[in-house]
């Protein structure tokens, strides 16, 4: 596999956990839900051991993946389950979008300078 193919591959595994995570809320009141759990989760895992094999630095691969997810599930939980969404938790999107961005950012810079 190309390695230009692990950040469609990092978003893929993001999404399927994601899909994984909302699809656990939605059993809560319809177990046959519990499909798209147990599919979504094992796909993402595949898909996360794709990244790290092509590549990509396993706490920067972690670090978005689980990001990501945390803020993509909250933000659809509120959509799709009228969970609470509060200003603070707009914070702490915020600080995951910058932590994020240090991750990548580190991560490169000590790629260029080994």
């Amino acid at each position: 596999m190309a390695p230009a193919l692990k950040w469609p591959a990092l978003a893929a595994a993001i999404t399927s956990e994601v899909t994984a995570s909302l699809a656990l809320r939605a059993a809560i009141d319809h177990p046959a839900w519990y499909i798209l759990v147990v599919a979504g989760y094992s796909l993402s895992f595949v898909l996360i051991s794709v990244v790290l094999r092509l590549g990509m630095p396993i706490g920067v691969a972690y670090g978005i993946w689980a990001a990501i997810g945390v803020a993509l599930t909250a933000l659809l939980a509120a959509l799709v389950f009228d969970d609470p969404l509060t200003w603070l938790m707009g914070a702490g999107f915020v600080a995951i979008i910058g932590g994020v961005l240090m991750i990548e950012l580190g991560s490169r810079h000590q790629e260029t300078s080994a």
